[in-house]
């Protein structure tokens, strides 16, 4: 029941990757400035939450992810972005899933898969760029190759998908210098498949402080709502009980990235500033939701700030 998890810790690797400003990318960094960041993730899959929010622990899986990207503003108002994970997938629960679900080969052997996911190249013009930001940004999403999307192990949906998006921050100067807020929210028209919608939306909101000169923090809420898709069920004596509206087969075999996943998960991450570098690191974890997977993630990672044509 793999489904949009990655597209979440996809958007919170943006924002802490983004480390160059700590509240995400409102604020646009100057014309010839950049930066290129690696990060390395680990989420670990703890179960299922099915229909009714019921959680089921089985089919545990962890994905490790390699992720690449750089940042350049163009302009004072024009930033563009690209980037692109690598991702290892391995299922771990000692059983098979349950009995309407297919253990397939990339599950039943136990062993690390892996491939590069899905190109991203993200267009964001600033509007406000001052003590309070607004910055709308257009991205696309294009899988890198034709790889693997069912079961457990494997490394994403290979959906290709188009975001709107728009990020807003506030400096908090009245209650202190240290402190911002800043969201975001972004709608994603994604692929259609056996012509059912699966289109999403995602919200941030998160609260940034400078602890000292060199380090900052923030705390992130992150929703998740899917504007169609498939309901899983839930048990007995539920309306609609497992498998719900994966029920033929057709819907069996793309149910992996066509579940209506919907989630609410909530986290934090640090950004530490040395001469040349900046290192981060982040954690988040499931609070509720439906047709969704329970678990956590967590990421560390470095970004090189740079400038061209000084």
């Amino acid at each position: 029941m793999r489904n949009a998890l990655l597209v979440v810790v996809g958007t919170l690797i943006g924002l802490c990757g983004a480390a160059r400003s700590a509240a995400g990318q409102a604020w646009v960094p100057s014309a010839g400035t950049g930066s290129v960041t690696f990060a390395v993730q680990r989420i670990d899959h703890t179960g299922h939450r099915v229909t009714d929010g019921t959680l089921f622990a089985n089919g545990q899986s962890v994905n490790v992810s390699l992720y690449f990207g750089i940042d350049y503003a163009l302009t004072d108002r024009w930033m563009v972005s690209a980037a692109l994970p690598y991702v290892f997938g391995k299922y771990l629960d000692p059983q098979p899933p349950p009995p309407f679900i297919p253990f397939l080969p990339v599950d039943a052997c136990r062993c690390w898969n892996s491939s590069a996911q899905d190109f991203d190249v993200t267009v964001h013009y600033n509007v406000v760029n001052g003590a309070f930001a607004l910055t709308p940004s257009i991205s696309a999403g294009v899988p890198s190759h034709d790889y693997a999307y069912r079961g457990e192990a494997v490394v994403g949906r290979r959906l290709r998908e188009l975001r709107l998006a728009i990020d807003a921050g506030q400096r908090l100067d009245l209650i202190s210098d240290r402190l911002s807020v800043s969201g975001q929210y972004a709608y994603a028209v994604v692929e259609r498949v056996l012509d059912i919608p699966n289109n999403r939306s995602n919200a941030t909101l998160g609260v940034s402080m400078q602890v000292a000169s060199k380090l900052s923090t923030r705390g992130l809420l992150s929703w998740q709502r899917t504007h169609g898709g498939l309901r899983a069920g839930s048990p007995p004596p539920a309306a609609l009980t497992l498998p719900g509206e994966v029920n033929t087969a057709e819907r069996l075999e793309q149910h992996d990235r066509l579940l209506r996943d919907n989630s609410l998960r909530l986290g934090a991450s640090a950004t530490y500033q040395l001469p040349r570098l900046e290192v981060f690191a982040s954690y988040l974890s499931f609070v509720q939701g439906t047709d969704t997977h329970a678990g956590r993630a967590i990421t560390i990672g470095i970004s090189w700030p740079f400038e061209l044509g000084q």
